[in-house]
């Protein structure tokens, strides 16, 4: 088991993170969904802690816990005072090997999880975005949503979700992170108590599921959804670089040029000076395999959608043409950094921004943010931009009113 401390003295609180390298991307088309349901049967009863217990704990302790799954990773969090922060060490060693995964309890959380799918069904955006990423990922399991497909987990059983994580959970496959007011030989003392006895478990290129290799676009690809409101949304994804790249950085400066703040090219156009947009934005979104730089936006109802296309082709195509400004440079470096800073506020985001890019890519990526950005230079994003962003690399959707023909005409 990879072990990251990070001794932080400021306050006497720790966080203690640990991470699989499970998601989206490592399940097989059956079983999509299953690394998200098993986050929730995390909670639902281990050896030594029966279903609630590790709530109860964690609340008599005064502390905080959490979890989340994405493509790539699954992590728990746990947040206590540094007196008493060993019992994140006692909950994470039980329930790593020792999930109990009643059938009762399973039934009850699949009713749960296929509740919270059908929230996301409910939601325009949602539908879009999850259209526009099956098209741009194909077979890859990035097209999948990390929740899943109903019927895959209407016909997963408990003996599906024992096998995958039998495959996955064990301390060969996990990153720990222990951050905050701890001494680090005492912390490795403490983590060697709870973890040392635990076999190591399946190698993750045996577990690993088949993944089909993305490709290039061959071409532009477009999409419609309708949604029974007066919205037209527009939603454009490109493939682009793994997290950590040189260019992952560029397009971060790139994202915030383009939509950040009221003086972000494509806010001032579309919104302040056109009227076109309602809002506008964009999202560089790097993972262990591949990324994609997304962008969103709702046009004013009054105005035809292909004025807005128009106008977002044309900035980004500026983009790619001409390198920014200084200013423009500068401006976003300082935005990101504020943000950095304000994300790494406490030990628990500090922890989980060590263990995220340890799982996806490199744990020093998380105290080099600075220093990456600052070596990004106008040329930099004006290549991002003209490489990547092509017409003839991305998918269209647009989410229309359901009398969008008419609408269109």
């Amino acid at each position: 088991m990879r072990v990251l401390l990070g001794e932080r003295h400021g306050d006497p609180v720790v966080a203690v993170v640990l991470l699989y390298p499970v998601g989206a991307r490592t399940e097989s088309e059956r079983e999509a969904g299953v690394s998200h349901f098993l986050e929730h049967m995390m909670f639902k009863g281990s050896a030594a802690f029966g279903k609630g217990a590790i709530d109860l704990e964690t609340t008599v302790l005064g502390g905080q816990n959490n979890a989340y799954t994405t493509a790539d990773h699954t992590g728990y969090w746990f947040e206590f005072a540094s007196d008493r922060w060993e019992k994140a060490l006692e909950i994470e060693a039980d329930r790593m090997r020792g999930l109990t995964l009643d059938p009762t309890e399973f039934e009850a959380e699949k009713a749960v999880v296929l509740e919270e799918l059908a929230m996301g069904r409910d939601d325009p955006w949602r539908r879009l975005s999850t259209a526009v990423s099956a098209a741009l990922f194909g077979r890859h399991p990035y097209a999948r949503p990390v929740v899943g497909f109903e019927d895959t987990l209407r016909r997963m059983s408990v003996a599906d979700m024992r096998a995958y994580y039998e495959r996955f959970y064990h301390p060969g496959n996990a990153t720990l992170v222990v951050c905050g007011d701890v001494r680090p030989s005492s912390a490795l003392r403490l983590v060697r108590r709870h973890f040392g006895g635990i076999e190591r478990g399946m190698p993750l290129e045996e577990a690993d599921c088949y993944r089909a290799e993305l490709s290039e676009p061959e071409g532009e690809r477009r999409l419609q959804v309708s949604w029974d409101d007066s919205v037209q949304r527009l939603c454009m994804a490109w493939p682009t670089v793994r997290v950590g790249t040189d260019e992952d950085y560029a397009f971060d400066v790139l994202s915030t040029i383009l939509t950040t703040g009221r003086l972000a090219r494509l806010y001032r156009r579309l919104v302040k000076e056109e009227g076109l947009a309602v809002s506008v934005s964009t999202h560089n979104d790097t993972r262990v395999e591949a990324g994609a730089f997304w962008l969103f936006a709702e046009c004013v109802e009054d105005r035809a959608a292909e004025e807005l296309e128009r106008a977002v082709d044309e900035e980004i195509e500026r983009l790619g043409s001409q390198p920014a400004s200084a200013a423009e440079l500068r401006r976003a470096r300082n935005i990101l950094l504020a943000a950095d800073a304000f994300e790494s506020e406490t030990v628990a985001d500090l922890a989980d921004d060590l263990g995220g890019f340890a799982v996806d890519a490199d744990w020093r990526l998380a105290v080099e943010g600075a220093e990456r950005l600052a070596r990004v230079r106008p040329r930099h994003v004006r290549d991002a931009a003209r490489r990547f962003l092509r017409p003839e690399r991305r998918v269209v959707g647009w989410s229309l009113p359901a009398d969008g023909g008419e609408r269109q005409a």
